[in-house]
């Protein structure tokens, strides 16, 4: 009797080990902030995004442009470097800032040269495939206004268990006709992060 309580007593123990080991999944929304380890995350990106793109599009360059050109105008992203002490997805924030550009109704984007070479790819491929209605002739590419290029930088302080990590980024907008810049904004984003005494 007793031999089968220590063995019911080993089994139980055993699967309480196990349920508490198992991998725990929880979807959450895509607007909820929650910082785990500290480091650059999506939120950042998108409020960095977010407030560039509103910078951007007050200042006097666009109105100038405007009213000179009488149009939108067309803007390409160049390089975003990564210099912060972490890997951050330049990628990911260059679309977020695409995205609030272009759903601003104030400015358009141009294939970056990586995509224009699938996309020339295609054309080829529509002048020996396609119906005479519905190719697409090479040379009517629309040309950039405007660079977009821009650096993300981080210095970290840490003592102990305690850090700040501090990321500032840097976006310049360059005429392509001239080399000018129109417009230099900077976000800053400062985090103070403690970690645990203990890790399991």
């Amino acid at each position: 009797m007793k031999l089968r309580h220590l063995f019911l007593l080993v089994l139980a123990s055993a699967a309480l080990t196990f349920s508490g080991c198992s991998t725990r999944v929880e979807r959450l929304d895509v607007s909820e902030v929650r910082d785990l380890s500290g480091r650059w995350n999506d939120t950042d990106s998108q409020q960095v995004a977010e407030a560039m793109v509103q910078d951007c599009l007050n200042r006097p360059w666009i109105s100038q442009y405007i009213s000179r050109t009488g149009n939108t105008p067309d803007i390409i992203v160049g390089t975003i470097r990564n210099r912060s002490s972490e890997h951050i997805s330049t990628e990911t924030f260059t679309k977020d800032l695409e995205r609030a550009l272009i759903n601003s109704g104030k400015a358009n984007f141009v294939a970056s040269s990586e995509e224009r070479l699938s996309i020339r790819e295609e054309r080829l491929d529509q002048d020996l495939n396609a119906s005479p209605e519905t190719r697409k002739a090479p040379g009517m590419e629309a040309g950039a206004d405007y660079m977009l290029i821009g650096t993300i930088n981080s210095i970290v302080d840490k003592e102990g268990r305690k850090q700040v990590i501090y990321y500032q980024t840097n976006l310049e907008l360059v005429d392509m006709a001239d080399n000018r810049k129109v417009w230099i904004g900077d976000k800053k984003i400062k985090k103070f992060v403690e970690r645990p005494k203990f890790k399991w």
